[in-house]
């Protein structure tokens, strides 16, 4: 099997590639390939080759396409996971399994338990290692597109701009909802798109629960488990590729 690369500057027509300075290097000094040996690259947008390797130099890894490899098959169910940011590493666990489950959007978000506030994530920046992460997880799964990682987003923006035509809200068993009664996940009829909201290890509070649900979201719960917020999302997501017939 082939290793692969996410390659830049794919050129079909003229059948020449090239790879940006972080995937040279691994290429380079961590599996440590040469002129002549053959890869695969994908562009992150769904197509996937067989390349070989024509040039390397300081200026990074350039290729020669040779064909076309059929990239695995995207799920029909344009699905947006909305995470509330976690602790630690967590968040990292979250991005690299939702992408290997096929999330189309990955959208960190700012709830009133996250311990970590929206400034801080514009200045630490973590969305691009959580982006790297992506790239690594679609690497490793053989995934040909990747998912847009969003940079972090207060709760009250997401509501306000998601316009999917499935909206979910994951809440914990024996939550009360104020004259809603939450049901076990349940994926319905097959939508085009969905968004599944996912709340931090504290919870969402009583107020965030009622805003959602004015806003058109279904409150609903994975039945009497309570999951560790690391893995909650990813069982989720699983059930609801299951129910769609989407996996």
């Amino acid at each position: 099997m082939l290793p692969r690369f996410l390659a830049t500057d794919i050129d079909a027509a003229a059948g020449t590639a090239s790879l940006a300075a972080d995937e040279s290097h691994h290429l380079t000094h961590v599996l440590r390939l040469r002129f002549g040996d053959e890869i695969a690259v994908f562009d992150g947008s769904g197509r996937e080759f067989r390349a070989r390797i024509e040039r390397v130099s300081r200026d990074g890894v350039r290729l020669r396409l040779l064909d076309e490899i059929t990239a695995a098959p995207e799920p029909a169910v344009r699905l947006t996971l909305a995470q509330a940011v976690l602790k630690g590493d967590r968040m990292d666990d979250v991005v690299r399994d939702a992408t290997m489950m096929g999330a189309a959007a990955i959208e960190p978000i700012v709830t009133e338990h996250t311990t970590v506030r929206l400034k801080a994530l514009e200045e630490g920046r973590p969305a691009e290692r959580w982006r790297r992460i992506a790239v690594a997880s679609a690497k490793q799964c053989r995934r040909a597109v990747l998912p847009i990682v969003g940079s972090g987003t207060a709760f009250s923006g997401w509501l306000a701009q998601d316009r999917a035509e499935v909206r979910l809200l994951l809440i914990e068993p024996g939550a009360s909802v104020e004259g809603h009664a939450p049901t076990v996940i349940d994926g319905g009829a097959r939508p085009s798109s969905a968004t599944l909201m996912v709340g931090p290890e504290g919870g969402w509070s009583a107020a965030e629960i009622e805003d959602a649900v004015r806003a058109g979201y279904v409150p609903v719960t994975l039945g009497r488990r309570t999951l560790r917020a690391d893995a909650v999302a990813i069982v989720a997501i699983g059930v609801l590729q299951f129910l769609w017939g989407d996996l």
